[in-house]
């Protein structure tokens, strides 16, 4: 927070920032294209620890803990430098802006539609002293906001968002109320932004999004969907690989599996949330299939694409839950083998049909589910990893160890080191994958033409 006596300019040194990112993917998304906007501007940026001119929390708000967690945040920035500008944006602002603007130290609040704009109302306040909002008009919500090209980071994996916003209103999700309706992002703009990441050296993109197996929602003068955008950035781009991000059950369509086992530079790797194995809580939650139709798509994706790995997110202790449902779940889980899940506990979140239903699970049993289905999880992420050994598998390089080993991911997104020989950063290795010890696959390079996965 600074003060007007303190809003003086930067001096002879660039001005830095600094970033906190809450939540998902997308948000990275939007901190990464945030931080290329400061970068274009003549800023620094710098790690959030640092003593910065400006600090920038973009939140989460998907359960009340993530709201506590953007509040620490912002505090943090505010005690850290308090003659810095702090600007807050994200899910919390656009559906709590009021208790946000509460919160000593905050000069800018920006919602989930204005991020564009950020540098723009820094500057304002820098200049004025007077606490700058941006937030989205309803007519904004209908629009996909603009997106810059540039990066600023040295990874070799960019994320590309090619669509906003949420209509399925599951019952424990307030995300559609955060992000707004659907809408979806110009073929050409995305195949531009890809083309950029390949000349500045990225080896993988991933398509990312709220709900991208509705891409091409809202575009009406240029139809297409999630499969056509796939094969325009194959075919116009020389991506070595292209990653989906989290695809819903009822959107793989035929063509998306044939275009996956056929192509080579699409990634092995499918994120199919479950989010429940009993098909009453899954009805409760509002989600758009049972667990029939969820074990139907997964032999069909696993039939065309062998080996293929498939991760999930999974949901213990949903309003109602009993422990015939858990056990349900348990038992679907464990029969669908994901090569990884993400298992969270039920949060209540005032605003959502969830949050006033009956029969809320207690803690102590959310605690106990949790820890039994990581059980689960963990044997089959092992049994999946194990069976690599001996298979030569694609392998991006990302990070040099001090031991002169490199770890990084295959196209079945499994972590890889590999102690010797380490080819550069940003090489697409062919690497036989010979143990599985600490949780991580141990491999060599070899000269196969082919990888497995």
């Amino acid at each position: 927070m600074s003060t007007d006596n303190e809003l003086q300019p930067y001096g002879a040194m660039a001005p830095t920032v600094a970033f906190h990112t809450l939540g998902c993917k997308v948000n990275q998304h939007d901190s990464d294209m945030m931080a290329a906007l400061f970068a274009a501007a003549g800023y620094e940026v710098v790690p959030f620890h640092d003593i910065a001119d400006v600090y920038v929390i973009n939140t989460c708000t998907v359960t009340h803990l993530s709201d506590r967690k953007s509040r620490q945040m912002i505090r943090r920035a505010v005690s850290q430098n308090p003659a810095a500008i702090v600007a807050v944006c994200g899910c919390y602002v656009q559906t709590a802006a009021d208790e946000v603007a509460r919160i000593e130290g905050v000069d800018v609040l920006i919602g989930t539609n204005e991020r564009s704009r950020i540098v723009e109302a820094v500057e304002a306040y820098r200049q004025a002293g007077e606490r700058q909002i941006l937030m989205p008009s309803e007519e904004d919500l209908y629009t996909f906001e603009p997106v810059t090209h540039a990066q600023v980071s040295d990874r070799s994996r960019a994320y590309v968002k090619i669509q906003e916003g949420c209509n399925q209103f599951c019952s424990y999700c307030i995300i559609p109320y955060a992000r707004g309706p659907l809408r979806s992002r110009r073929v050409a703009d995305t195949v531009s932004q890809v083309q950029d990441l390949v000349r500045a050296g990225y080896r993988e993109v991933v398509l990312t999004g709220i709900h991208i197996g509705v891409f091409g929602q809202g575009l009406q003068d240029e139809p297409g969907d999630l499969t056509a955008l796939c094969r325009a950035i194959l075919a116009e781009t020389d991506l070595p690989r292209l990653r989906l991000g989290s695809i819903e059950c009822t959107e793989i369509t035929p063509d998306l599996i044939r275009l996956m086992a056929e192509e080579p530079r699409m990634a092995r790797h499918l994120h199919i949330p479950l989010q429940a194995g009993a098909d009453k809580t899954l009805s409760a939650m509002n989600r758009p299939y049972n667990t029939e139709a969820f074990r139907q798509i997964m032999r069909e994706v696993r039939a065309a694409i062998p080996g293929i790995a498939v991760t999930t997110d999974l949901m213990v202790g949903f309003p109602g839950e009993t422990d015939d449902d858990f056990r349900a779940s348990l038992i679907f889980a464990n029969d669908m083998a994901f090569s990884d899940m993400h298992i969270f506990k039920y949060s209540m979140r005032g605003g959502t049909p969830a949050a006033a239903m009956p029969d809320q699970v207690p803690a102590e049993v959310k605690d106990r589910r949790a820890k039994q289905m990581a059980v689960v999880a963990r044997k089959n992420k092992e049994a999946y990893a194990r069976a690599q050994i001996g298979k030569t598998l694609s392998v991006i390089i990302e990070d040099h160890h001090t031991d002169g080993g490199v770890t990084g991911h295959s196209s079945n997104y499994l972590k890889v080191y590999i102690p010797q020989d380490a080819p550069p950063a940003k090489t697409v290795a062919a690497i036989e994958i010979i143990d599985y010890k600490d949780y991580l696959l141990q491999g060599q390079v070899t000269s196969a033409d082919k990888a497995d996965g």
